[in-house]
């Protein structure tokens, strides 16, 4: 049997996982919405190229520490609608 390559890092531990989870998301997601809205209000250029990170990092310290709140409503609302796995 082929023994596989191991990874470039460790893993964390999957306590992190609750953390890890919306930080990556809020990372993609303040991205792409930054990105449409900065592109959106200033056209294609280099202004938009200069305002584009600023946005981003602005609307991810805001959009970070929302997902951390509200992340555990949002499991209870998507648990009132969806059947739980096996049911």
């Amino acid at each position: 049997m082929a023994r596989m390559a191991s990874p470039l890092f460790r893993k964390l531990p999957a306590r992190y996982a609750g953390l890890v989870m919306p930080l990556v998301l809020s990372v993609l997601m303040t991205f792409v919405v930054s990105a449409i809205a900065t592109l959106r209000s200033l056209g294609p250029g280099p202004d938009f190229l200069a305002m584009w990170p600023t946005a981003w990092a602005l609307s991810w310290l805001v959009a970070f520490p929302t997902l951390l709140l509200v992340l555990p409503v949002v499991r209870r609302i998507v648990g009132l609608m969806v059947e739980a796995p096996g049911h």
